[in-house]
């Protein structure tokens, strides 16, 4: 078995006795928000190590959903609490640490609750903080935005669960290059809008079509990232991965939704023009 989410690769999971269990080399690449990866494997285990019991998908149901909540807790406190004065320090801060904790848990292999939970925290934060500004020009976005989160999330764990898409070593190098495609992308976006470009090269302009479909692509990847972390839940369940694997698919669960979240913010201004 073969982990297709680079989120949840590294040799972490050397946790077989008398040899190596899950291990591999890193990956390295980030999304918006701090959020995607590429990179190679790590082979699993046949049986989970004498002194932890295996993962279950009740880990994963119940670590997954205190992530998602503590991360929706700190975003409703930032929309609330952080006066718009204070928004771009505070976000830039959050964006920071965010990014600092992204790091720790990627190349320090320390996903754990407190980890994980630390990063869903300060994700929120910056997560509310970027809601809000949005929800201030164009109201009932942010909402429309998790519905239309909420909605992807489902389609696309349906077309898992009834394998209407499969998850293969070919379809994940493609997801992993899709994802490292778009990064570079918004790089040179950002680079073009630094230098002169007021539109950069056109793809967050609401005007340009290409905004249009490069945000429909961007949401694709997250829903494609997704479908790798529930092909890594599941082959982790299966092979008897350890039980603080959970914490790893949560932070990846994590990480491929707010991608798609972000993107449907985007995505969903447009249709609004000028309107306040």
């Amino acid at each position: 078995m073969e982990s297709r989410n680079p989120a949840f690769r590294g040799q972490s999971f050397q946790q077989r006795s008398g040899g190596p269990g899950y291990g591999a080399p890193g990956y390295g690449a980030q999304g918006p928000g701090g959020q995607m990866y590429g990179g190679q494997g790590y082979g699993a285990p046949a049986y989970a190590p004498p002194d932890t019991r295996p993962m279950t998908m009740d880990d994963v149901v119940v670590r997954g959903f205190a992530t998602l909540v503590t991360l929706a807790v700190a975003a409703a406190l930032a929309w609330t609490l952080v006066p718009t004065r204070l928004a771009a320090p505070v976000l830039i801060v959050a964006l920071v640490a965010e990014i600092g904790i992204w790091a720790f848990i990627t190349f320090g292999r320390k996903a754990n609750a407190p980890m994980v939970l630390t990063f869903a925290a300060v994700y929120g934060v910056a997560v509310g903080i970027i809601s809000h500004s949005y929800n201030d020009v164009y109201h009932g976005v942010a909402f429309q935005a998790v519905i239309g989160t909420a909605l992807a999330f489902g389609a696309t764990l349906a077309a898992y669960t009834l394998r209407i898409v499969r998850v293969t070593p070919k379809f994940a190098r493609f997801v992993i290059a899709a994802g490292l495609a778009l990064i570079a992308l918004m790089l040179v976006n950002v680079l073009v809008h630094a230098f002169g470009g007021d539109d950069g090269i056109g793809i967050r302009d609401p005007s340009n079509p290409l905004a249009y479909v490069f945000s429909v692509a961007a949401i694709l990847v997250g829903c494609f990232f997704l479908l790798l972390d529930f092909d890594s839940i599941e082959s982790g369940v299966r092979t008897g991965a350890p039980e603080k694997f959970a914490w790893y698919c949560a932070f990846g669960l994590v990480l491929s939704l707010v991608w798609i979240y972000l993107e449907m913010l985007r995505l969903l201004s447009y249709f609004y023009g000028g309107r306040d």
